[in-house]
């Protein structure tokens, strides 16, 4: 092909993003899906009428700038990172609201595209309406506030500068490394202006997604090291479920016996029943997982970025001697805590790791250990599932309902408050879409508009987003883009009357839960929980809310109830809100495991005192490595 055809840079951008694909594994795809956007001025007679006129690229109406973002976040994370979508926004503040949804992206490594509106290049006419002036240049915008929590940022003041921008930013989207965030700030009058740009330009292009291979030599040192520990521990990571190398693990954990705990993202990597699984590990961990963690001799991560609850605040893994040998596309992450790196594909590496740990295993007493905390394990989580709290059911309840009521492969999907630590804990894990945590940044809001986002990356599966009513709060209209696109999502609102999660460590603190309940002022002041007195609720009626947003409501009250309602939920054929309140005092246990929360190193206040001397004989277990 040869020869220029005449496009505005808004033209040329949309065309050129329906030709780019990715292929992995001899599959090849699309890589972007669609795109969601809020139109204004600064986007409208650009990307708007590009959209417009070019179909191929579908275009999804959205309620929120954020929300929208988290969408293609959680879409890409249901398509393995192998498709996403675009986000427009117009200038101002609807480029600022992405700002929340892009550093969720980027801080879990999710492919999502932004090409927000901004103010003219020729600067004439400035200040535009929704225009942050600056004294000191006039080459800032509000869009510079993406350039911390973008992978990759540029701004389009010249058509033909997309000719290279773009290309850069699929480099980066596609990389297993480097992909999160990429912002490409369009000036609203550069969006219109027209180029004669190269037809060959626009011809399709496949971005391959290499599995690369660890070095020979390390492979060799990693080996001996497995070789040479009595109580090897894997903890799988995100990297596991993105690589598609779940089925690699299981035939190293059953050739091996090696155990394995998981972080939020790594959750699925075995099924909840496999002999090896000890589910979730760190802070929102299991007793078996970290009591297994505690002793370790050698960690094996894979896929994994050692976030604070992972390891506990560091105070996960107490053998005095413990080695740690990483697997991890990224450098960066393969060299923490000073392990043994094997920088390559989690799966490639399993592979290429499994003919040099040939007979090697377990001895049968670590086996047995194994199996009994595993064992233990399950009784603890069915003893949840089946307690009935009066009169109102606990969280864990609630839980245990949906997972035992479930599709078997279904997803559900949650992010922030209470909520993530009780599902790590208790979810049994089917297969591994089954469980989708957002906790690389625990971004409230996210539910509803990720349980939309895997819903269109799933259609034929069950998606049930499990909400807190803060959350809920926060960002619920998305509801209404679920309603109108006919994706069906059943959304399970637990109301705690308030902050749960921050309520519960606020009286750990010996702060009383001080300012997490939905309650008025008393004499002119918000309370803690333990104040005189029962406060007054707020009148918030937040099954009405969702009926309004168009979704069906249940309401229930009791589990039994519950339980009616959910069946009914998974009956229905539209977006259905199940509405339960549950008791904000009743939590599911920590088990063997601390996270480091700063206390008051003085105060007037008994309890904030005695919380201070426990933290102080907790932090003395932190450790460097």
């Amino acid at each position: 092909m040869s020869g220029t055809i005449r496009l505005t840079t808004a033209q040329a951008v949309v065309r050129f993003l329906t030709q780019q694909y990715v292929k992995r594994d001899g599959e090849t795809q699309r890589f972007f899906a669609g795109c969601f956007g809020i139109f204004g001025h600064g986007n409208i007679a650009g990307i708007v009428q590009a959209l417009q006129q070019y179909g191929d690229l579908r275009y999804y109406q959205c309620r929120n700038e954020q929300a929208m973002v988290h969408t293609a976040a959680a879409y890409a994370k249901m398509k393995n990172r192998l498709q996403t979508l675009v986000c427009t926004s117009s200038i101002g503040p609807g480029a600022t609201n992405m700002v929340t949804g892009a550093a969720a992206a980027t801080i879990n490594r999710l492919p999502v595209l932004l090409l927000p509106g901004d103010i003219f290049a020729r600067r004439n006419v400035a200040p535009v309406l929704q225009q942050l002036e600056n004294e000191h240049s006039q080459d800032v915008s509000v869009n510079d506030c993406l350039k911390p929590i973008s992978r990759y940022w540029d701004r389009i003041c010249r058509p033909d500068q997309i000719l290279t921008a773009l290309p850069e930013a699929m480099r980066v989207l596609t990389s297993p490394v480097e992909t999160g965030a990429v912002t490409l700030a369009l000036p609203e009058d550069a969006q219109t202006e027209a180029y004669d740009y190269p037809v060959d330009f626009f011809r399709g292009r496949v971005w391959h997604v290499p599995r690369t291979r660890p070095d020979t030599a390390a492979l060799a040192r990693a080996g001996q090291a497995i070789r040479g520990s009595q109580r090897p521990l894997i903890v799988a990571g995100g990297g596991m479920i993105y690589g598609g190398a779940t089925e690699a693990l299981r035939i190293l954990c059953e050739r091996t016996g090696i155990p394995v705990g998981e972080t939020m993202a790594g959750k699925g990597s075995l099924c909840f029943d496999h002999p090896q699984s000890l589910g979730g590990i760190g802070v929102t961990g299991t007793s078996a997982a970290n009591r297994i963690a505690r002793d370790a001799d050698l960690v094996i991560g894979i896929g994994t970025r050692y976030s604070d609850f992972t390891t506990a605040s560091k105070t996960a893994f107490q053998h005095p001697a413990v080695r740690f040998v990483n697997v991890n596309v990224a450098e960066f992450d393969a060299h923490k805590h000073s392990a043994l790196a094997l920088v390559g594909d989690a799966r490639a590496t399993l592979e290429e790791l499994l003919p040099v740990l040939a007979g090697y295993r377990v001895s049968a007493e670590y086996a047995s250990e194994i199996q009994r905390l595993h064992d233990a394990w399950d009784r603890e989580v069915q003893r949840i599932y089946d307690s009935r709290n009066s009169p109102l059911p606990s969280q864990g309840e609630v839980i245990g309902a949906v997972n035992e009521l479930s599709d078997p492969d279904g997803v559900v999907i949650n992010a922030a408050g209470s909520l993530p630590g009780d599902l790590h804990k208790l979810w049994r894990t089917r297969h591994p879409k089954n469980f989708h945590l957002e906790y690389g940044y625990s971004t409230m809001g996210y539910e509803i508009a990720g349980g939309l986002g895997v819903k269109m990356a799933a259609p034929e599966r069950e998606v049930t987003v499990l909400v807190g009513d803060g959350s809920y709060l926060m960002l619920a209209q998305e509801i209404v883009t679920s309603v109108q696109e006919g994706l069906k999502l059943i959304i399970v609102l637990v109301d705690n009357g308030g902050f749960k999660s921050i309520g519960s460590l606020s009286r750990s603190l010996g702060q009383g839960g001080f300012g997490t309940r939905y309650v008025y002022p008393t004499d002119g002041y918000l309370r803690g929980d333990e104040e005189p007195g029962e406060p007054r609720m707020l009148p918030v009626d937040l099954a009405a809310n969702a009926r309004s947003l168009g979704a069906r409501v249940l309401e229930a009250k009791t589990y039994e109830e519950f339980v009616k309602a959910y069946q009914a939920a998974k009956a229905s054929e539209v977006t259905t809100v199940v509405y339960v309140p549950c008791d904000r005092y009743v939590s599911v246990p920590s088990y063997d495991s601390w996270w480091d929360v700063p206390v008051a190193e003085v105060s007037e206040m008994e309890g904030v005192r005695a919380a201070r001397t426990e933290w102080e004989r907790m932090r003395a277990k932190e450790r460097l490595f």
